[in-house]
């Protein structure tokens, strides 16, 4: 729907208001957000499924939503609630920060996700010159998401995780069956997810075989819960493979997903791919503005009403579906001044909602950023004069997927 239509539909009795989600472009601003903001920062929306939601789109309803926990992750997997789009993950799975707290598992899972751990920082550095490598003895034009976000983001998740980093194809394929925005459950999303669940099941039991010493990553320190701590005893192997299964899964495609957004970012201002080549002590804030700028995440953060709420000038109802726009939040310019700017020495960046707020606030954040900052400073560093080679508006975008996501990003130098 136009804005031209949602003006015309002002005021008149709408039953909802328009189809959501948005465009899936990730290069431009969806032409409603800001009418939204502004007319109906509450606004009805008809979702994929076919379901009635609420959509809220200014940073300050936002963020209330995001913080107050009688909106609820958890419960958007609840059987006959309304919906985004069809599950296509077991719904034990949408918790997932919930299930390793109660597993007693977060503290093993927390010092995974460090970023500060013992060599990540330089085994990513070298990882990320060696894909650079690769690209440039191929030669130009190059498929930037194929060739280096995809498998940098591969290469982190698997050291983390204590994965053969030789198995991140098989990986990353599953990711595309696993977030896919379907509009109604398909029986093989499940034999997709049991796929990889086995796999990291068998790479528990191959950490469990080697010496204390010599275990990687998660699964090592899962490895050493399960033999050594008596409270982790009834946790079995499926247990752990799922936790294992979910951070890659939801760390791989959101890490992957930011990084060829903000790299497309850059591309269209070559100016500022300059100023962090001149200024690599900016890219710790430079990052969070493109965290702020980025709009890969295309179907809003959904929660499930606990009670009635009241929102804004809307009084939601227990049980209805609450979808926080990102796209709207982040751009408000009640929060953010002149928001459509992307200004790498902006103060206050990092009060963005990229990785939401509250108690499910992303638990790899820092992790993230660190993944992006080494990303680009590699990348500027070693490709300065790094362009799009094809037109911005010949980018064909990935259509039913969580992620707003280019198929291809061809690049030169």
């Amino acid at each position: 729907m136009s804005v031209e239509q949602l003006e015309s539909a002002d005021g008149r009795e709408r039953e909802p208001l328009l189809d959501f989600p948005l465009s899936r472009r990730g290069d431009v601003l969806p032409e409603e957000c800001s009418w939204l903001r502004e007319k109906a920062p509450v606004a009805k929306v008809r979702t994929l499924t076919g379901d009635p939601a609420w959509l809220v789109s200014s940073y300050a309803l936002a963020k209330q939503v995001l913080e107050d926990e009688r909106f609820s992750l958890k419960d958007t997997a609840n059987a006959g609630v309304p919906r985004q789009y069809a599950l296509t993950i077991p719904p034990e799975v949408v918790n997932n920060m919930g299930n390793i707290n109660s597993a007693g598992l977060r503290n093993a899972v927390m010092k995974a996700l460090n970023p500060r751990q013992h060599g990540l920082r330089d085994h990513l550095r070298a990882q990320a010159g060696e894909l650079l490598d690769r690209l440039v003895a191929e030669g130009a034009p190059a498929d930037l998401r194929a060739g280096f976000a995809d498998p940098f983001s591969a290469a982190l998740h698997c050291r983390v995780l204590g994965v053969p980093y030789e198995d991140r194809r098989r990986l990353m394929s599953g990711l595309d069956v696993a977030f896919m925005t379907a509009r109604q459950p398909f029986a093989d999303s499940a034999l997709n997810w049991y796929k990889d669940v086995d796999y990291f099941a068998g790479q528990l039991r191959a950490q469990l075989a080697l010496p204390s010493e010599e275990r990687t990553g998660l699964l090592g320190r899962f490895a050493d819960l399960k033999e050594a701590d008596p409270e982790s005893a009834h946790l079995t192997d499926e247990m752990f493979a799922t936790v294992a299964v979910s951070l890659f899964g939801a760390g791989a495609v959101s890490t992957s997903a930011f990084l060829v957004l903000a790299i497309l970012a850059l591309l269209q201002r070559p100016e500022l791919i300059g100023y962090l080549r001149a200024h690599p002590e900016r890219m710790g804030g430079a990052v969070d503005e493109l965290l702020r700028w980025n709009l890969s995440v295309g179907d809003g953060l959904p929660r499930i009403a606990l009670a009635d709420v009241r929102v804004g000038d809307v009084l939601v109802k227990e049980g209805e579906l609450v979808l926080v726009l990102l796209e709207g939040a982040n751009f408000d310019p009640e929060a953010f001044e002149n928001p459509d700017e992307l200004d790498l020495e902006r103060e206050g960046a990092n009060a963005h909602l990229a990785f939401g707020a509250g108690r499910h606030f992303c638990p790899a954040s820092a992790l993230g950023r660190a993944h992006a900052e080494i990303a680009l400073e590699v990348l500027v560093e070693r490709l300065p004069q790094l362009r799009l080679a094809v037109p911005a508006e010949n980018l064909v975008w990935r259509t039913g997927f969580i992620k707003r996501l280019p198929e291809r990003l061809p690049v030169a130098w």
